[in-house]
């Protein structure tokens, strides 16, 4: 049986531990990372959406980072928001800088009514590279 492994990026332990999940678990090959957010250090939303999207983005990478991933290792995104028709221009335009080139990831996008004070959220399914 593949034995779950929790992952946490450095610096963001007590936030996880507040609210009592994991940032990530590996599983076998593969890397479940929880909803990331645009939160500044103290855990509270950036305020300025377009930040708060590439801090949620930044959040990932880092993430990603502690399993040993990349943005290329990631297979299937999840998205949410919480006014997808106002946000959609923003956060496609953060998306194309950071997923840039084919082949690009599966990726759903959902409207959502409530991201607890945030208004943009990104999950992931990443393959871990067999050198980690």
């Amino acid at each position: 049986m593949t034995q779950r492994e929790a992952v946490f990026p450095a610096n963001r332990h007590a936030l996880y531990d507040e609210h009592g999940y994991s940032a990530a678990i590996r599983s076998g090959d593969l890397l479940f990372v929880s909803g990331q957010v645009g939160s500044r250090s103290d855990g509270t939303p950036e305020p300025d959406f377009e930040r708060q999207v590439r801090l949620a983005f930044e959040n990932l990478k880092a993430t990603l980072s502690a399993a040993g991933c990349t943005m290329d290792d990631i297979v299937d995104v999840t998205t949410f928001h919480t006014d997808p028709e106002n946000q959609f221009g923003t956060i496609m335009a953060v998306k194309q800088q950071i997923f840039s080139r084919p082949p690009y990831p599966n990726w759903t996008a959902l409207g959502v009514n409530w991201l607890a004070g945030f208004d943009f959220e990104i999950k992931v399914i990443a393959r871990i590279p067999a050198s980690t």
